[in-house]
């Protein structure tokens, strides 16, 4: 009988395992939420990293390119920034603690520290699956976040940005949003960090649209050249609520976002635009799950990746229709400006279809500048570096052009550009 012998920890699973039996006294939680970080670290422990052989992290060898792990404690420096559009309603997270909780009348806010104290967040903090390594890092770590309720019928009126700001060591964050019936909102999820301090952060985000909800949930990473970041957003619309998740990556050594949706309510609708911006020997992986369990829904994805130097990038999109999901009509595409000969990018779009009376496609290309166009340009007396920046610029606008709010288009803009002013 052939016996598989478990392969050694590597330096960032005992990392991992080390820092956990030093922090925990400091973690906030009852009996319940600590015997629910005690199971989330063994499933760790047992499953070790994920490798490539777990189908969902083919793409991303974590077990590989996660090569150790920063102690907890970082450099001290983060602090609270100035919103990226004035006026917002700002909730900080600095070096994976909340800052503030505001008191509003529109909206309820509160630190997710408080439910872990009581032991109200214990119910939630599961694994989506043994896969979900995401999941079982923030809900053994998590220290603080912050929970949001918007009553049925209020729109707020202003951005909602929620910080999470890190120099170094290690921020474990978690949101949790309700929208009541009717509501509307438009909140901006904003990772920051520095290139002179190695970090490790995790961030789970889980979203409530109630019927007729319309929510903007725009997440912008800007980590350190050096940082690792490991998000998770996941999201159930109920009937005719719409749903649209912005997701820029412009930052960070090692990322994966993931993006899992329920659209469980008759006439809800979900987009998904992604801008993913990798240089360097960043790797970039951008995970969607969507599902599809009632008729008369709709969806569309499109994500734009530019590839410089030896940067690689994954895309992973499965929509999933159910075979009460008659009338559905989900699009996705994956479209990726490859501007280097090492650079890489792997698509993987899936479609997974039990009803029969559905209008679905998926799409993927991989492309370099248009040489006729960079020449119109460059013919007009403009620079070939200005001229790429243009064509580049182009590519990836077109996304952020469909934000509604045009303050919030310009600075997103501004960050695109200067990404490319940095890097091309």
């Amino acid at each position: 009988m052939n016996m598989q012998t478990k392969p050694p920890r590597t330096a960032a699973e005992q990392a991992i395992l080390d820092n956990y039996a030093a922090v925990l006294g400091q973690l906030p939680g009852d009996a319940k939420v600590t015997s629910a970080r005690d199971e989330l670290l063994s499933a760790i422990s047992d499953g070790g990293l994920p490798t490539r052989r777990v189908e969902s992290w083919h793409y991303t060898d974590l077990r590989n390119l996660l090569r150790d792990v920063t102690a907890p404690a970082g450099s001290g420096t983060a602090v609270a920034l100035d919103p990226l559009v004035g006026r917002s309603i700002v909730l900080p997270m600095v070096q994976g603690t909340s800052v503030d909780a505001a008191v509003l009348s529109d909206m309820t806010v509160a630190p997710f520290k408080e439910k872990l104290a009581s032991g109200a967040a214990a119910a939630a903090m599961v694994a989506r699956g043994s896969d979900d390594l995401i999941g079982q890092l923030n809900g053994a770590f998590v220290s603080d976040g912050y929970s949001l309720s918007v009553a049925a019928d209020t729109s707020i009126g202003k951005l909602v940005e929620l910080q999470s700001v890190q120099s170094g060591g290690q921020a474990h964050n978690r949101f949790v949003a309700s929208f009541g019936a009717g509501s509307k909102a438009t909140v901006v999820e904003r990772h920051v960090g520095d290139d002179l301090h190695s970090g490790l952060s995790t961030s789970l985000s889980a979203l409530d649209l109630a019927d007729g909800a319309d929510i903007t949930w725009v997440i912008v990473q800007q980590r350190g050249v050096s940082d690792q970041h490991l998000g998770q957003l996941s999201a159930r619309l109920g009937a005719d609520a719409k749903l649209r998740v912005f997701v820029i990556n412009a930052g960070g050594k090692l990322t994966r976002q993931e993006v899992h949706v329920d659209v469980a309510g008759e006439g809800a609708h979900f987009d998904l635009r992604t801008v993913n911006l990798l240089a360097g020997d960043s790797h970039t992986d951008v995970t969607l799950t969507l599902g599809h369990s009632v008729a008369n829904t709709t969806s569309s994805e499109i994500v734009r990746n530019v590839v410089l130097d030896r940067a690689r990038g994954v895309f992973q999109g499965q929509i999933c229709v159910a075979q009460e999901a008659q009338k559905t009509d989900a699009q996705m595409a994956c479209n990726t400006l490859l501007l280097t000969d090492d650079g890489e990018f792997a698509a993987k779009p899936e479609l997974e279809i039990f009803a029969d009376d559905v209008v679905c496609a998926h799409g993927a290309t991989v492309i370099d500048l248009d040489e006729d166009h960079l020449f119109y340009l460059m013919a007009r007396g403009i620079t070939e570096k200005s001229a790429r920046a243009l064509l580049v610029n182009g590519f990836v606008d077109e996304l952020i052009d469909e934000l509604e709010n045009e303050e919030l288009v310009e600075v997103l803009e501004t960050i695109i550009e200067q990404w490319l002013v940095d890097h091309a």
